[in-house]
């Protein structure tokens, strides 16, 4: 049965075939009005759903559909599956706008592997352990209200690592998970620092891209000052009138989320210039790296060397995720783990993509910011 505007859907971008006749819901990615040579005007459409992007084309009426598919709309698409140089493509026939109340975001976004109660708990424990009074009262006034509900639902980035509805959540705990077991390794970090600031320093990515539709982007205030300056802007607010935090102790912290990115070229204002700094970033940076390669990894059926990866800068030699030690996500607790430490999560972040320069050595647009952890 083929979904209408009023059901979820039954049929995913990864399911369709030359041949086959669609109907079913989209969301329109990306779009443009065009003219055919002889100068007939056509409707070019990028669709997508959790499952991935196919490209569309409206030969008839363009004009007409183009006003029904206003980008980040979820559209009732008809179609007909064909082949174009080797790719599936939809033919459309009609389209037909549905209400955003009657859409359910999770068919149009990857979800986290990881139950988000689950994370929300652990979330909120892993603050009460946190031994510093003055850090910990900090922490409980950011991950409140309005600023917990989002950041326990956002992706982590737009593209490229944790890509998925609660992968702010996932990345970050997976983060802090790294940080306390590096902890435990390097005895002389002051470890309620370290935690604390491994649990902040993406906490403005909800306030950097907007999430109230889809496609996500860019916030104005995200586009002007990314999410490190307006993290170290959410942690000063928070902390103020917290009299057991000093000072120096808000200075140190709000130096981790300012230098997380490591390097001047990927965004970051300062280099990391703690010890708790410099780790934060290696835990990220490895985090969004491994999480990248996973993804990768789920998408092959067999063992072998990757496409070249931009982000990366390198091929990569991978296996099946299901011949690397099962089903559990990058970033979830080891199950045969017994700590005695407060369960923390744990998970990196990111390396730019340096959009390896384009033309005669300028850098792209935006290259400044894209990296690994922000696509």
């Amino acid at each position: 049965e083929m979904a209408g505007p009023g059901a979820g859907k039954t049929v995913f971008i990864n399911q369709i075939s030359e041949g086959q006749t669609v109907r079913d819901q989209f969301l329109v990615a990306r779009k443009s009005l065009s003219e055919t040579r002889a100068g007939k005007p056509y409707l070019a459409l990028t669709l997508m759903d959790r499952t991935g992007e196919m490209e569309g084309r409206a030969w008839d009426r363009a004009r007409e559909l183009d006003e029904l598919a206003g980008q980040g709309a979820v559209v009732l698409v008809k179609a007909r599956a064909t082949s174009y140089q080797g790719r599936v493509q939809l033919t459309i026939n009609g389209l037909e706008r549905i209400d955003r109340d009657r859409v359910r975001m999770g068919d149009f976004l990857p979800v986290s592997g990881r139950d988000p109660d689950e994370m929300r708990a652990e979330l909120l424990e892993t603050i009460d352990r946190i031994t510093h009074q003055g850090l910990r009262c900090l922490l409980r006034t950011l991950f409140s209200g309005r600023t917990l509900e989002e950041f326990c639902t956002a992706p982590a980035a737009k593209k490229m690592h944790h890509a998925c509805l609660h992968g702010l959540l996932e990345h970050t705990l997976s983060v802090t998970g790294l940080a306390r077991r590096l902890a435990d390794h390097y005895p002389g970090l002051d470890r309620d620092l370290l935690l604390a600031g491994a649990l902040v320093h993406d906490i403005a990515k909800i306030r950097e891209f907007s999430y109230q539709s889809l496609p996500f982007d860019y916030t104005d205030s995200g586009r002007f000052l990314g999410h490190l300056v307006l993290g170290a802007g959410m942690v000063r607010e928070a902390a103020a009138g917290i009299d057991s935090l000093d000072s120096g102790e808000l200075d140190q912290l709000v130096h981790m989320v300012l230098s997380h990115h490591g390097r001047h070229e990927f965004g970051a204002p300062v280099l990391p210039m703690t010890p708790e700094a410099i780790l934060l970033h290696h835990c990220d940076d490895m985090d969004a790296k491994m999480n990248y390669i996973d993804r990768l990894r789920t998408e092959r059926e067999e063992e072998g060397w990757s496409d070249y990866q931009r982000p990366l800068e390198r091929f990569l030699y991978l296996r099946p995720a299901g011949d690397c030690g099962g089903d559990r996500p990058v970033g979830a607790p080891a199950p045969d783990l017994v700590e005695p430490e407060p369960p923390r999560p744990g998970n990196v972040r990111r390396e730019q993509d340096q959009s390896r320069k384009t033309g005669a050595g300028k850098e792209g647009p935006e290259s400044r910011q894209q990296s690994l952890f922000d696509l």
